[in-house]
């Protein structure tokens, strides 16, 4: 399962907004991680920064983490806010300090990432009471949209590998194609 990368030369299909807000919009985001403006963000799986320029203007700092360079350099040529920074990295191997990052988010990426090492990671940079949030495609939906279903993971897959992690699940919302997560650190 999993394990692969969106193909970065089709970057430009991450940028139509009718597509991504129909599984996630904005406010959805923004309500899931909770926001203060003083919070350090980190968006795993960062792509093209579509979501990371929905999260920036409630953030004090946003890292765009991606596992591909020319993603960021797709960022680049549309702009990148001035308190974003980009960072090439593997979620398993991330270049920051402990507790230092207040809340994470993955959009569409979790199936891309996911292992004990990469959930490890994540929990040793968040913050004590930082908040996970997690939306992918879901298993269990019809394949319509998104990678082969063979490729994803079920909301209760992903839930039980967040609690072995260490997390709570603070909120879980399954839907046809998609599923949400919020958790915290225990």
């Amino acid at each position: 399962m999993g394990f692969h990368t969106f193909d970065a030369s089709r970057a430009d299909k991450l940028e139509r907004a009718g597509r991504r807000y129909r599984f996630l919009s904005a406010e959805e985001l923004l309500w899931a991680l909770s926001l203060s403006p003083e919070d350090t963000v980190a968006d795993l799986g960062s792509g093209t920064g579509f979501f990371t320029d929905d999260v920036a203007p409630h953030a004090d700092e946003v890292y765009a983490v991606d596992v591909q360079e020319e993603m960021h350099e797709h960022y680049r040529e549309k702009g990148v806010p001035e308190n974003v920074e980009l960072v090439t990295s593997d979620v398993s191997d991330l270049p920051f300090d402990d507790e230092g990052v207040d809340a994470a988010f993955s959009t569409m990426t979790y199936h891309e990432f996911a292992s004990d090492e990469a959930l490890a990671e994540i929990r040793r940079v968040l913050a004590p009471a930082g908040r996970l949030v997690i939306v992918d495609w879901a298993a269990t939906g019809p394949g319509n949209d998104g990678p082969p279903v063979d490729e994803r993971y079920s909301a209760d897959e992903a839930t039980d590998a967040l609690r072995d992690a260490g997390f709570t699940i603070e909120h879980e919302a399954v839907r046809p194609e998609t599923f949400l997560l919020i958790a915290t650190l225990e």
